[in-house]
């Protein structure tokens, strides 16, 4: 018995030192990315501040490389830093990097349903279906230009009431950018003192906020605890009440539907639907939770982006006056007191370079969305396996020393050559890059650039009285997105405008 107990005995170990050996040979033949240590449970989450990640990420790079891991509490995390890294990633390795990563919150934003936070068959078709149907209703062409002019007028009469008294524009901005897409969703635009508009616009604010906040990254680590979280609380009964409104609306536009006139995406949707519906064909993805998550998908992008955008560049304008001086003498040269059109962009360097570099430094979204891998895979020399965790580490990008002159600094030059044309750089990818770079990239360069020339066409930025331009704020209010402190500044009409 005891020859026979002292026999298993020496075939455990046999086998125990054999697994070893292989899980030795398998790390050494395939490399991981570096990091720093982990901890029991919670990973690295002492190491990182969760109030600011893309930096703390960011200074990790300097330490560990720009392929390395983090543990986010048992969840491990490959992080891609630097431009060359990020692009090999997202461009040359597409299909790899291609996957949403669906955290918790995401899954509970939007189920896997819609654009943003769904993969497979769903993302595809719903991804398709959204870029070519917004291509035919004019994102990036003449249509949606003249769409963005008419609400340029009203933009400009609600600034000229304020009287160049100091007034936040937060919210009006936001109204006259949710308009673009609204017109493209619904086929109407709202007037800005509608409370639909405006509690929309609101709460899709509210509601990117709070899914960037220490709290809901927490949540993600520890799911259980979000009942016991007031922003995972506030963050579900804001959502589930732009649910409800916004199915209101699609139901509005679907009692008014007619065949013969598409209104807009909504239309287009529910005239697929209601074909593939009579055509006994069930298993499609055109039904209505998809219809649902990828309008509020685009119409809460569509709006936050641009949006702080626009509202970053005024501040920059009021913070740096020399700069907001050479903008209006390049406008006031070019196109006098005429409408700014789209063609203007090409004889107006310096009025594009400024709209780059506040792109650039406004940095809007520092961790882009994570993704995840497809398969294994073997990226610089270190393997990931399938299904992990991927941060496209943006603010790398953006403020990369090896490819930006001065990162730190708000520099237009970074677009203009020593000559004063415009020039491209290939390390600007605010939209990110890849499969998933944001699909709204065309109409978002046209809504900046017509409202931003004509904003600063009629109107000098200034500091309210009292206030410096040393003292405007440029420390971001951290959420999802990066979006401008609170702030006011006044808006004086310019003469002959």
């Amino acid at each position: 018995m005891s020859a026979s107990l002292h026999y298993q005995s020496s075939i455990i170990c046999l086998l125990i030192l054999q697994l070893l050996f292989y899980s030795f040979s398998s790390k050494k033949k395939r490399q991981e990315p570096p990091g720093p240590r982990p901890l029991p449970l919670i990973g690295n989450l002492l190491q990182v501040d969760l109030k600011r990640l893309d930096w703390s990420l960011f200074n990790l790079s300097k330490t560990h490389g720009s392929v390395f891991t983090v543990y986010v509490g048992l969840k491990k995390v490959v992080v891609l830093a630097g431009y060359s890294t990020v692009k090999q990633a997202l461009v040359n390795h597409a299909e790899v990097f291609r996957d949403r990563e669906i955290t918790p919150i995401f899954d509970d934003l939007t189920k896997g349903y819609g654009i943003l936070f769904s993969n497979g068959k769903t993302w595809k078709e719903m991804r398709h279906f959204a870029l070519t149907t917004l291509k035919d209703f004019g994102m990036g062409k003449r249509i949606s230009e003249e769409r963005i002019v008419e609400e340029c007028h009203y933009l400009l009469t609600e600034f000229e009431q304020h009287k160049g008294k100091a007034f936040d524009n937060a919210q009006i901005v936001s109204y006259a950018v949710s308009n673009i897409i609204s017109a493209l969703m619904f086929g109407k635009r709202f007037e800005y003192t509608d409370p639909l508009l405006q509690s929309m616009v609101e709460r899709d604010h509210e509601i990117i906020y709070l899914t960037g906040t220490a709290a809901i990254q927490i949540y993600n680590v520890v799911p259980w605890l979000g009942r016991w979280l007031k922003n995972w609380r506030d963050l579900m009964h804001n959502t589930e009440v732009n649910k409800e409104e916004m199915r209101r609306i699609i139901a509005d536009l679907k009692e008014t539907l007619n065949p013969d006139i598409c209104r807009g995406f909504v239309d287009v949707f529910l005239i697929r639907k209601q074909s593939l519906e009579e055509s006994n064909i069930m298993d499609s993805q055109y039904h209505d939770e998809n219809l649902l998550y990828s309008v509020t998908n685009l119409f809460a992008a569509g709006t936050d982006t641009v949006g702080s955008t626009l509202r970053w560049c005024l501040l920059l304008m009021a913070k740096y006056p020399h700069i907001q001086d050479q903008v209006q003498e390049e406008v006031d040269r070019v196109v006098g007191s005429r409408q700014v059109r789209v063609e203007d962009r090409k004889m107006m360097p310096y009025t594009d370079a400024v709209i780059h570099e506040t792109q650039r430094y406004a940095n809007i979204a520092p961790l882009s969305i994570p993704l995840k891998t497809s398969r294994d895979v073997t990226f610089q020399g270190y393997f990931i396996k399938e299904g992990t965790a991927v941060f496209p580490l943006l603010t790398s990008v953006l403020y990369d020393e090896s490819e930006w002159e001065s990162p730190h600094t708000f520099n237009p030059s970074h677009f203009l050559d020593k000559d004063g044309k415009f020039i491209r750089r290939d390390a600007f990818i605010p939209f990110s890059a890849g499969r998933r770079a944001c699909l709204g990239e065309s109409l978002a360069k046209m809504e900046l650039f017509l409202f931003v020339t004509s904003l600063l066409q009629r109107f000098r930025f200034t500091p309210p009285p009292g206030v410096t331009e040393d003292d405007l704020d440029l420390t971001p209010v951290v959420g999802f997105t990066l979006t401008p402190s609170p702030h006011q500044l006044c808006a004086i009409s310019r003469e002959g405008f």
